[in-house]
């Protein structure tokens, strides 16, 4: 009776989240907070590509959402006084006027990115005007045999964005690796998914290195992963805090740059 209690209680669980969390069919129940001058973190959601749907029928820009970005913005409030809202996480799509309020944006999985041309210029206009945007999660096309993702959608979507813009390797030098931590080597993140190293990838204003970054690309790894399992014990500390590092750090970066 005990072990057939316990299953029930937890189905009950499972039911009430997938509701809470799924109860629209495939999109999350988004409950965005109004604008007070606090730090939100904002999450870029987006019409998904063909193939871009995981369990459940959930669009790839839900990958991680919200407990990914929950558990950065709990640790920022650790080690800074930022006391940014770590519980809120609103959800905007790119041609949302209430973007413009903000000045980082996140967005993952854009290998299933889909732009319309009214998106393309309002991320233009954002990053233009001083926005910083975070790039997360790529799978490899070909990614558990599915013919779509991987690098090519997302290098489409920039130039379509910053027509001319050249996507830039970075190494351990650039300023955004040390703005909060220290980061001396960019070989100690742990790999969620894909095989080799994670390649971290920007573009600059006006293709100019010396110039404000104005997007930071994770790419061949997915960061917010270790985010979203550091409460769960799924991986070691020591990997877990590599990516809060960087997180952090990226965060620093697009608030004073």
């Amino acid at each position: 009776m005990l072990i057939s209690g316990a299953a029930l209680l937890l189905l009950t669980v499972a039911a009430e989240a997938q509701l809470r969390f799924y109860g629209r069919g495939r999109e999350p129940i988004i409950h965005n907070i109004p604008y007070d001058g606090r730090f939100t973190f904002v999450r870029v959601k987006y019409e998904t590509a063909p193939g871009g749907y995981w369990a459940g029928g959930r669009p790839s820009w839900v990958h991680g959402y919200p407990l990914a970005e929950r558990n950065l913005m709990k640790i920022m409030n650790e080690v800074s006084y930022l006391h940014a809202y770590d519980d809120d996480i609103n959800v905007l799509s790119l041609d949302d006027p209430e973007l413009f309020k903000y000045p980082i944006a996140y967005i993952i999985e854009v290998g299933w990115w889909t732009l319309t041309d009214p998106e393309a210029v309002a991320l233009r206009a954002f990053l233009t005007k001083g926005g910083f945007l975070i790039v997360d999660d790529f799978k490899m096309k070909g990614w558990r045999g599915l013919d779509s993702g991987g690098w090519e959608p997302f290098e489409t979507n920039v130039k379509r964005v910053l027509p001319g813009a050249q996507i830039v390797d970075l190494d351990e030098s650039h300023p955004i690796f040390h703005s909060f931590f220290e980061i001396n080597s960019l070989t100690n993140f742990p790999q969620a998914y894909n095989s080799g190293q994670p390649i971290f990838r920007g573009v600059f204003e006006n293709n100019d290195p010396t110039r404000r970054l104005m997007i930071m690309v994770n790419y061949n790894t997915d960061i917010s992963q270790y985010w979203e399992w550091s409460g769960r014990g799924f991986r070691p500390f020591d990997e877990t805090n590599e990516a809060y590092k960087l997180g952090v750090n990226y965060l620093i970066y697009g608030m004073t740059h």
